[in-house]
């Protein structure tokens, strides 16, 4: 099996089972970083630059791993799971804190996480019913994720360092709004068309 397994890895193909990677490291460090990033909001505008740069670093970590993953052929069973679930820890933890700290608007973090409890729903609906669904990253999603991970920015380095871009934030805060609907309509009909039709083979 060890044989059959380091073929796989050479030919390029994803390791199969639990194996932690060098990506799948740098992943559960960046969950790690989750609740020193809660921390560092809530604890005041003073500490908010610290904030900044470990959302910063985390975000640069999530390219990193993913970059080590397919140059190097890493990609595990495990780093598939992990990876979105890192994304939507960090992501929804920042948001939060920040909502509730009042940096940003209420209305924009139940936006953005209603999104992800209606997919993690969606998901394990399909489950119940005997229809699984595989949830495929599309690309107003990873659009979405990238527009969620600029606004953050801006947001933690305008308080953090004294910086004023209400333009750039405000461009920022409506484009995430709009993909975080589109988004969020883009999965549904993925979901709708995937129970559709599974009924209609069965």
């Amino acid at each position: 099996m060890e044989l059959a397994r380091f073929r796989q890895h050479r030919r390029g193909g994803p390791q199969v089972g639990i194996a932690l990677s060098i990506p799948n490291l740098i992943t559960l460090g960046r969950i790690l970083l989750v609740p020193i990033l809660v921390w560092a909001i809530g604890s005041g505008e003073q500490y908010m630059w610290v904030a900044f740069v470990l959302f910063l670093g985390a975000g640069v970590s999530d390219a990193v791993d993913g970059y080590l993953a397919k140059r190097f052929h890493m990609t595990t069973e495990l780093g598939a799971y992990l990876d979105p679930l890192a994304d939507k820890a960090l992501i929804v933890s920042i948001y939060i804190t920040l909502g509730i700290n009042g940096y940003i608007p209420g209305w924009l973090v139940i936006l953005v996480v209603s999104r992800d409890i209606m997919i993690v729903g969606a998901v394990i609906l399909s489950w119940l019913v005997g229809i699984p669904i595989k949830v495929k990253p599309l690309l107003v999603s990873k659009l979405n994720t990238v527009a969620q991970i600029a606004y953050a920015c801006v947001v933690l380095g305008t308080v953090g360092f004294g910086y004023s871009w209400p333009m750039v934030t405000l461009a920022l805060m409506a484009l995430v709004a709009a993909l975080t609907l589109l988004s969020v309509a883009a999965y549904v009909a993925e979901w709708v068309r995937h129970i559709n039709s599974t009924a209609v083979k069965s």
